[in-house]
């Protein structure tokens, strides 16, 4: 029997067409697979001639040379999913506990590669978040997206991950062979440029307030005329010192203004900026507080 169940789908065509269609799609689960009773690795695939895929995969990890090296395969279904328990020859026993060592990251799926079924299925939470985005800005973001992959334009095997705005703009891409890694190098993409950004504001901050004061300092005790460029300092220093929150205040409020009347304003990277800014506002608000409170 092929290893199918149907679903039911709601089909979406460009020009906005809606149709319910039921299809059959090939069904996927997840396969433990156990060597010597060791577990080595659990594969999501199709539960269909699995003595075949244990053993080419066997083969293909190096871990037998031959087929007749795997004398026993046995084929469990439990309610988590599939086991499959294989015994290999004595002479290749030591090879699995030395590829269990020093397992390396591979490009496939987050499922691959880990070593049991608890694992695979732990409990995760429930996705809250509904996209807002409509159907056109969907295929707009689907027809632009091959022109954001220049790797899979000259290789035609790439996968590619996206960050789209609400109106199908496609903002940020990264590509990889494995799409789990694609996903992955765009979640850095947006969170780098934000981390170094909120830096950079930080160091300037420290710069101007403190660290200029002290130039000041050492300038004044010594008798020594102030350069301009140092004076200019001092002054920009006194109104961050004084004015500073109030300008981080008005940042906040343009930006999230912004994002509520312009829908797609903000990027993820500036989302993150944007969390930056009102942690570095609240630090900013307290000691303004702690300062004014002092006696």
């Amino acid at each position: 029997m092929i290893p199918t169940r149907p679903l039911s789908f709601i089909r979406i065509t460009a020009d906005g067409t809606r149709a319910a269609i039921v299809r059959p799609v090939a069904a996927e689960m997840p396969i433990a697979v156990e060597f010597n009773g060791i577990g080595y690795a659990v594969l999501m695939a199709t539960p269909a001639d699995l003595n075949d895929l244990v053993t080419g995969f066997a083969l293909a990890e190096r871990l037998v040379e031959r087929a007749d090296e795997l004398p026993e395969i046995d084929v469990h279904r439990t309610k988590r999913g599939m086991i499959v328990r294989a015994t290999l020859v004595p002479k290749r026993a030591a090879r699995v506990a030395d590829r269990v060592r020093h397992r390396v990251s591979e490009s496939s799926c987050g499922l691959c590669g880990i070593e049991n079924l608890e694992q695979a299925l732990r409990p995760l939470p429930r996705v809250t978040a509904i996209s807002d985005a409509d159907d056109a800005a969907i295929f707009a973001a689907l027809a632009a997206l091959r022109d954001h992959q220049p790797l899979n334009r000259e290789t035609g095997g790439v996968h590619g991950a996206a960050l789209v705005a609400r109106d199908g703009t496609i903002r940020l891409a990264r590509e990889d062979v494995g799409r789990h890694n694609a996903f992955d190098k765009l979640i850095g993409a947006m969170a780098y440029p934000a981390i170094v950004s909120l830096i950079a504001v930080l160091i300037v901050i420290f710069l101007v307030t403190y660290v200029v004061p002290q130039i000041a300092t050492v300038f004044v005790n010594s008798k020594r005329a102030l350069p301009l460029l140092t004076v200019t300092m001092l002054a920009i220093s006194a109104f961050v010192r004084q004015w500073g929150w109030l300008m981080l205040l008005g940042l906040v409020w343009t930006l999230q203004g912004a994002n509520i009347l312009g829908g797609s304003v903000m990027s993820g990277q500036s989302q993150w900026l944007y969390i930056g800014i009102v942690v570095l506002l609240a630090g900013a608000a307290l000691l303004f507080w702690l300062r004014r409170s002092r006696p």
